[in-house]
């Protein structure tokens, strides 16, 4: 399989017409190749990205706490090298509780669309396991799309 080998260069000139014309046995080589240097970079940012960490990582917490700060970006010095060290801020609301405000504010006859940002919906596992008089009653307001497709290539010996 050696001779049909492309390389990320060649694969990046051909169009897409050009790819899906080429033989089955060299789509899965170029689908393994590509899994396996998606795997491969994403070790290497992992671990690059824990050397920066202990590069720089004090010197961020500290500068971050000079300014009074404890999320934002920072900026550090390492000789020519500057060094924007960015901590997001992620929020997360515990639900029950939310649900009992949400209570709470509705019965103080409050709407509770002033003080929530609310999203119904429904698991499609509990939707598909209702019967179909209680399913009609929501289908009006369900939208269905369809997602990205994934593709696994395998090559089989042939018979």
């Amino acid at each position: 399989m050696s001779d049909l080998t492309l390389y990320p260069a060649d694969i990046a000139a051909m169009s897409v017409g050009q790819l899906a014309a080429l033989p089955p046995a060299q789509k899965a080589e170029i689908s393994r190749h590509l899994d396996e240097a998606l795997a491969w970079l994403k070790q290497a940012r992992a671990k690059f990205d824990a050397a920066l960490e202990a590069a720089y990582g004090e010197q961020a917490r500290a500068a971050r706490l000079e300014a009074g700060k404890d999320f934002g970006v920072v900026h550090l010095k390492d000789g020519l090298l500057r060094v924007t060290v960015e901590v997001p801020k992620r929020v997360s609301w515990d639900q029950a509780q939310l649900a009992a405000i949400a209570r709470r504010i509705a019965a103080a006859g409050e709407k509770v669309e002033d003080y929530l940002d609310v999203e119904y919906s429904v698991s499609e596992s509990r939707f598909s396991n209702w019967p179909p008089a209680l399913r009609a009653g929501f289908e009006a307001a369900r939208t269905v799309k369809p997602g990205k497709p994934t593709f696994r290539l395998t090559l089989t010996s042939e018979d």
